[in-house]
């Protein structure tokens, strides 16, 4: 990974999700559940490395699913995101660091990703944390994205 200056571009979401925190912690820990729920509507994904230990390595694709309305970051229809896992406290915190695969340079820039799993009444707020964002990645499509995702994790801790 390229090692970048942060730009200072954060963007956070959260969402009260009803399921424990172990729960969704897991889902996020496990490679088979992970693939599900994690594109936003409108793209699949391929996870073709994944190593849930503080230094292991991922690898995810995600492909959007009408490539005419939509230009990825690694191919006309594709972003990959290649990075490594920096802290795990379990049921807490997940801390990740990757870099798209770009020919781009405001593409390729080291992005660092926080979940939160935090304990409330109704289940668990899970806060996602996106800091040193690609400046042409657009805000409030990224927002869009993750509190996607997030309606997805919601949606398979619901159906199993």
């Amino acid at each position: 990974m390229k090692n970048q200056a942060n730009n200072g571009r954060i963007d956070t979401v959260s969402k009260i999700i009803d399921a424990s925190p172990q729960t969704l912690y897991q889902a996020f820990m496990d490679k088979s559940s992970l693939v599900k729920w994690l594109p936003p509507k409108g793209m699949s994904g391929e996870i073709s490395l994944f190593e849930p230990v503080v230094g292991g390595r991922f690898q995810v694709t995600l492909t959007y699913e009408d490539k005419y309305t939509t230009q990825g970051k690694t191919t006309e229809n594709t972003d990959t995101l290649e990075g490594t896992f920096i802290e795990l406290v379990p049921y807490k915190k997940i801390v990740e660091a990757g870099v798209f695969d770009s020919d781009d340079p405001t593409f390729a820039k080291k992005m660092v990703m926080t979940w939160y799993f935090e304990e409330v009444v109704l289940g668990a707020k899970v806060t996602i944390v996106a800091e040193n964002v690609p400046e042409d990645i657009k805000k409030e499509d990224h927002l869009d994205g993750l509190n996607s995702t997030l309606e997805n994790l919601g949606h398979f801790v619901k159906i199993g």
